[in-house]
């Protein structure tokens, strides 16, 4: 019966316009990017492989075009689709009084609220999955399915060479999939602030304020030192996926703390639900 809600939820929420327009704006994107790495960004490319000494076929590849369509653009763009659907997948149904005729069943409004969270992270984790295929599918139509992944992240401290397709398709593929785990942060935010008394538009900006809040304190010079207290650079951790030597104790206290930080802002988002009043 939960898996039947479920789907029923997921149908409500890909039912909405503004559901697709993330996937719009990212194929857009990922054509823009393409153009201008083929058109402009194979000298630069060749630069830096003649500079660091590996082969051009490794940096001007389409795994590695994929690694940078999804790691320079999923964390700030992505992140707004993400507070938009979370922001709105509560407080929509609440302002347009829909919420009143679903509690008026027999269901908690802890099943509402579960179907409702776990349709949002289902959306997020597939989106992210689908910028991934759909980059790496526009990837291999300009530069062809050949070559390895090249990997440089100066934030991290990562600089990684995968000479072989199939390894560099698999690092890249499981980070993927984290990056989506850590995305859910964004979608926990906005679904949180949904829970209030609020239009769906403040949720989401709500949620986008402190995500860019939480970003913008962590590049700052003088707050280097304490980075890690930061969301978003445990978010970013993913990457460590994609170093050659995986640090795993690392990532399993990020994606801890993720996890434990999620389940939080869906208990207390539950506890403001449960004390709203919806009949007056």
């Amino acid at each position: 019966m939960f898996l039947s809600q479920l789907g029923g939820e997921l149908r409500k929420l890909f039912a909405r316009r503004r559901t697709y327009l993330g996937y719009v704006v990212f194929i857009v994107f990922e054509v823009l990017i393409l153009t201008l790495w083929v058109k402009v960004g194979r000298d630069k490319v060749a630069e830096l492989a003649e500079r660091n000494l590996i082969p051009m076929e490794q940096l001007y590849s389409s795994l590695t075009s994929t690694y940078w369509i999804m790691g320079g653009s999923m964390f700030l763009l992505g992140s707004i689709y993400f507070a938009l659907v979370g922001g709105d997948i509560v407080a929509k149904e609440s302002e347009d009084g829909n919420l009143r005729m679903v509690l008026s069943r027999p269901v908690s409004r802890l099943r509402v609220l579960l179907l409702k969270y776990f349709a949002v992270i289902i959306y997020t984790v597939t989106f992210v999955i689908f910028v991934g295929i759909t980059g790496y599918g526009m990837s291999v139509l300009a530069l062809g399915a050949g070559g390895g992944l090249f990997v440089w992240n100066p934030n991290l401290y990562i600089l990684s060479v995968y000479p072989g397709w199939g390894e560099g398709f698999t690092r890249l593929f499981v980070g993927a999939c984290f990056m989506g785990l850590s995305m859910c942060v964004v979608s926990s935010l906005a679904f949180f602030f949904s829970c209030f008394k609020m239009k769906p538009a403040a949720a989401t900006i709500m949620a986008l304020s402190v995500f860019f809040i939480d970003f913008v304190l962590q590049n700052m010079p003088f707050l280097r030192g304490v980075k890690h207290v930061f969301i978003t650079y445990r978010m970013e951790n993913w990457a460590y996926l994609l170093q050659e030597e995986i640090p795993w104790a690392r990532i399993l206290e990020s994606y801890t703390i993720l996890c434990g930080l999620n389940i939080s802002l869906f208990i207390i988002g539950w506890m403001v639900f449960q004390s709203r009043d919806f009949k007056t």
